[in-house]
Formats: structure tokens, sequence, C-alpha cells
């Protein structure tokens, strides 16, 4: 492939990634949590506790948006705040049981709308290729 067959190819991805990302969006649970706070309860599920400086580091935040966020999460009793062990002046955060929930069902709710979608629209190959194709989008994103 040259590098205008890999340049349609990606733009081609980019958008079919675009749309299904604004569909699965659109199947969220009416929490009233914004994708940002999701996404740091999925950060905290994913790496256990953390601190403020390393979860903005990881989001790619400022701190003043991090500290709004944070604190409509513990407000909601989705997340909790305590002294670092080892050096006390720090803050670790964890994500609560009732954040996991909270995670756990915005997922179960959008994985579901998709697996019936692949098996309503798409054959049996089409689904193993989409498998194989998330693997390799991984691959990418890791690289």
């Amino acid at each position: 492939m040259d590098n205008d067959e890999a340049q349609a190819a990606a733009g081609v991805l980019r958008q079919g990634m675009a749309q299904l990302g604004r569909r699965l969006r659109a199947e969220r649970v009416s929490h009233g949590l914004s994708r940002s706070r999701l996404s740091l309860l999925n950060l905290l599920a994913l790496n256990g506790a953390m601190t403020a400086s390393a979860m903005a580091a990881a989001e790619r935040l400022q701190p003043q948006s991090l500290t709004r966020m944070l604190t409509r999460l513990d407000n909601d009793g989705l997340i909790v705040r305590s002294p670092d062990d080892a050096d006390r002046r720090q803050v670790r955060i964890d994500i609560t049981r009732e954040g996991v929930a909270v995670l756990d069902e915005d997922t179960r709710r959008r994985e579901a709308w998709l697996a019936k979608a692949m098996a309503e629209r798409l054959t049996p190959t089409e689904r193993e290729l989409l498998r194989l194709a998330a693997g390799l989008m991984e691959r990418l994103a890791d690289g």
C-alpha cells in the first residue's frame, strides 16, 4: 500500500470510528455524567488509586478543570480521596463501589447495543473482521 492509499484508508477508518463513537455515545445511560467524568472513572477503574497530578497528565487536563470534575465526582459519591501512605502531603483518589456500578452500567448498555447491532447487521465473517480490526487499532494506539 502506497502513501496515498494509506492516507485514503486512514480517512475512511477515522470517519467510521467517529460515526460509531457518536452512536455509542447516544446509548449512554442518563446518569448525568459527562464523557470527561466517565473517562476519569474509567481511568481509576483501570489503574487503581492515583494522584490528581497523575490523572491530569493521563487525561491531558488542566489542573483547574480536573479539580472541578473531581469535586463533582466526590459530591456524587463516585470517588473517594485519602492521604497517600508514603507521602501524607499527597492525596490519592480512587473509584467507589457506586462509581464502579455507574461505569459498569454505562459500559454494559453500550456493549449490549453494539452486540445486537453486530448480530443483526453483520455476517459472522464481518464480525470476525471487526474483532481482528479492534486488535489492530489497539496496536496503532499503543505505537
